[in-house]
């Protein structure tokens, strides 16, 4: 379990701010559970989905600036929730799936040349009461409400994903592959595979 806990370059859960604010989410939680819900609801509400921000760099991607930024894209809100989950002493890994989006908006269809395929969607898997569960903190509740998405909730025994349809029965996510578990971001691993598909 101990690369699940280590700190490295990008899941920097060594960084004073992220030490910071995992303390003062899991303070007075008893439970490891109830930590990794507090942490969970804090990076999928207070971390704004925004598929915008800057993603090209190495420290673009690290867990410290995108709770500095206080928004980020699915890759940086798992990163951040898999430090702040180690800084709690919660053993933490990445996960990646391609996804298909049935409902993308316009503006990043268009930017993708019409592909509704992500590659390498980020998640996180967490080792709790003694088994890993998955946890996907991507939407913020303010943009599943104004987009018509079902939330995805986290209870800490069973696993969070994107749900196959929308509020109004349409289709909207499905998994297409996935990459498997990593103990650290595979930065060049995730470029390669994105190399000219968008």
């Amino acid at each position: 379990m101990e690369s699940y806990l280590r700190c490295t370059y990008t899941i920097d859960c060594e960084a004073k701010s992220v030490k910071e604010q995992a303390q003062m989410l899991t303070n007075g939680q008893e439970k490891v559970i109830e930590k990794a819900v507090a942490l969970f609801y804090f990076v999928r509400d207070q971390i704004k989905y925004n598929p915008y921000v800057p993603l090209y760099t190495l420290d673009d991607n690290k867990a410290s600036a995108t709770l500095e930024r206080g928004e980020g894209y699915c890759v940086q809100k798992a990163i951040l929730m898999t430090a702040l989950a180690r800084a709690a002493d919660i053993p933490t890994r990445l996960g990646f799936a391609d996804i298909r989006n049935y409902i993308v908006p316009e503006k990043i269809a268009k930017a993708m040349k019409g592909n509704n395929l992500f590659i390498y969607h980020g998640y996180v898997v967490l080792y709790l009461d003694g088994k890993w569960v998955k946890a996907t903190p991507t939407f913020d509740i303010k943009m599943c409400e104004e987009n018509s998405i079902i939330p995805v909730e986290f209870d800490g025994r069973n696993d969070a994903q994107f749900h196959r349809h929308n509020q109004e029965g349409k289709l909207h996510i499905e998994y297409v592959q996935d990459h498997g578990y990593y103990d650290d971001f595979p930065w060049e691993q995730m470029c390669e595979a994105r190399t000219g598909h968008y």
